[in-house]
């Protein structure tokens, strides 16, 4: 299967930079799989295709604010540094510019409203990143001081500064387990009313956890899907959580999954269980494309993805390569906002 059979051409215009006035403001294009017949609506007319007894599954993670911004020590030229993953208390791998000039020994300072964080290079490993060292002279936490000083690591395609209120609006408001450099977008729609509604109408949020890494924006560097590989990334469901899950496979009631992140864990944990969700924790680097078969998820919410993206993939997968690109192509010609802070589609 070609990468390029995943192209689609989109107006850059149409990439939206901000996130929209009030959550659950949104548009929802929805696709129909057995039809491909395409509907729009609104996020908060999610209701309209969700039924009493389904299961609405949320990714919990918790975007920290991974983007430091510094200087060398000596010199005081300008650093940027990408906290990847955080390896033990001291220690994170990250991606820093400029790369040639921060060799192993180098010295960094970053520093923002009073607080001040220190760091060193340690080793130099693939892809550009680099294992570093971070501490603080304050007596807290060196991630207190990260969470004070840094940026919001907004994706690469938002071509602006950072703003006090991407803190709260690049964040869901079920966020609660801290450790992703990116936001499980399609869950920024949502609301607390929006949550309430859904749960009053029978249906059963279950929440677990995808820490979405720098990987998810990993370009397809290959010619041919079967040969690019996704970076791992680290899920835990719990014991209740699977529980409730089980329960829902066994009685045939439908999972709808909230995010491409949330996918992902989902399908991974239930290949461990052999149709199953089994409970745990790992890391999954489950590349789902076409000719996937599905065990956990009988619907999906998500926003739209870059062409000849994994995501794009992924999406593809579960309603199907034509239909999906043509209810891209519709998204195009309708003024759709895309990616990130843009609008959202449902597959059901």
């Amino acid at each position: 299967m070609r990468v390029a059979d995943f192209a689609f051409d989109l107006p850059p215009e149409l990439i939206a930079q901000d996130p929209p006035v009030e959550r659950g403001t949104s548009r929802l294009l929805v696709l129909d799989r057995a039809s491909g017949a395409v509907t729009h609506a609104h996020v908060c007319d999610l209701l309209r295709w969700l039924r009493a007894g389904d299961v609405l599954v949320l990714n919990d993670t918790k975007v920290f604010p991974a983007r430091l911004l510094g200087t060398r020590e000596p010199g005081g030229g300008a650093v940027q540094c990408l906290l990847v993953s955080q390896v033990d208390e001291a220690r994170w791998e990250a991606l820093v510019h400029p790369g040639q000039r921060l060799k192993p020994g180098r010295r960094v300072r970053f520093e923002r409203g009073g607080h001040v964080l220190h760091g060193e290079v340690l080793e130099q490993r693939f892809f550009g990143r680099r294992l570093v060292r971070l501490w603080s002279d304050e007596p807290r936490p060196v991630t207190d001081v990260i969470d004070a000083i840094g940026h919001v690591p907004l994706p690469p395609y938002i071509k602006r500064p950072d703003l006090d209120s991407d803190r709260e609006r690049y964040q869901t408001v079920f966020a609660r387990e801290r450790g992703s450099v990116a936001a499980p977008t399609a869950g920024l729609h949502f609301t607390e009313a929006m949550l309430r509604e859904i749960a009053d109408a029978g249906i059963e949020p279950v929440r677990i956890t995808l820490h979405v890494g720098y990987g998810t924006f990993k370009p397809v560097r290959v010619a041919d899907v079967e040969a690019h590989t996704v970076d791992p990334e680290r899920w835990t469901i719990d014991v209740d959580a699977a529980g409730r899950l089980n329960a829902a496979l066994d009685a045939r009631r439908r999972i709808v999954a909230v995010g491409t992140t949330t996918t992902r864990a989902l399908e991974t944990a239930a290949a461990q269980g052999d149709g199953h969700i089994a409970p745990g924790q790992g890391e999954s680097s489950l590349f789902i494309y076409p000719g996937h078969r599905f065990r956990a998820i009988g619907g999906l919410m998500t926003n739209f993805h870059l062409p000849e993206s994994s995501l794009l993939m992924l999406v593809s997968a579960f309603g199907g390569r034509e239909r999906v690109l043509a209810a891209y192509a519709e998204g195009v010609r309708e003024r759709y906002r895309f990616y990130s802070y843009g609008d959202a589609m449902l597959l059901v």
